[in-house]
């Protein structure tokens, strides 16, 4: 707490010299980012009980499965839901989550360049039109996981957004990936 307060107290010092922030909002991105810095994290997998698209993805414990998704032949591969409308809030009374991280578990193709988008919307292609996705890259090692999840950069949305991911590997007819995601929720 004594960390944020000081954050606040910087912030005024320097919104009272700067022009780059009106009406506090400087003030409020100093205070997200220490929220998102400093809150708790929680990770899904695979529904063992999926329910249409309303429940998707489990809450880590010592049965989880990875979510799996495939790239396409030579092209992007089908929209996969990976969090439904009820799956968030993790933590009752939270508003809000990012995703933060994407722990890859395995790969088929290694050495392979891997493409990824993941949306937030209704479906995938309604988050592509919105322009509501990131989009990862990277080139797995091997075939077995990761030594650090990837890092994620997306906006806040509102508790029970549905997420989607699909994935290209560049010249390969196929090219599957399981994985783990883990996100921040806000109170909002």
């Amino acid at each position: 707490m004594w960390r944020l307060l000081l954050c606040v107290i910087f912030c005024f010092a320097v919104k009272a010299h700067s022009t780059i922030y009106n009406n506090g909002e400087f003030v409020s991105k100093i205070i997200e980012t220490e929220t998102h810095l400093h809150s708790y994290e929680r990770w899904f997998g695979a529904a063992a009980e999926p329910s249409g698209e309303t429940h998707v993805a489990d809450r880590i414990n010592k049965d989880i499965t990875a979510f799996q998704t495939d790239a396409g032949n030579d092209d992007w591969g089908n929209w996969l839901q990976i969090l439904g409308s009820g799956d968030t809030p993790a933590v009752a009374g939270k508003a809000a989550f990012d995703i933060h991280r994407v722990y890859i578990k395995a790969v088929e193709r290694n050495t392979s360049l891997y493409l990824i988008q993941i949306g937030f919307g209704t479906s995938g292609a309604a988050a592509l039109s919105a322009n509501t996705y990131t989009e990862l890259v990277f080139t797995p090692q091997s075939v077995t996981a990761e030594e650090v999840p990837l890092e994620m950069q997306v906006d806040e949305v509102d508790a029970g957004t549905k997420v989607w991911i699909r994935i290209c590997v560049p010249d390969q007819d196929t090219g599957t990936m399981d994985f783990y995601i883990g996100l921040h929720e806000y109170d909002n």
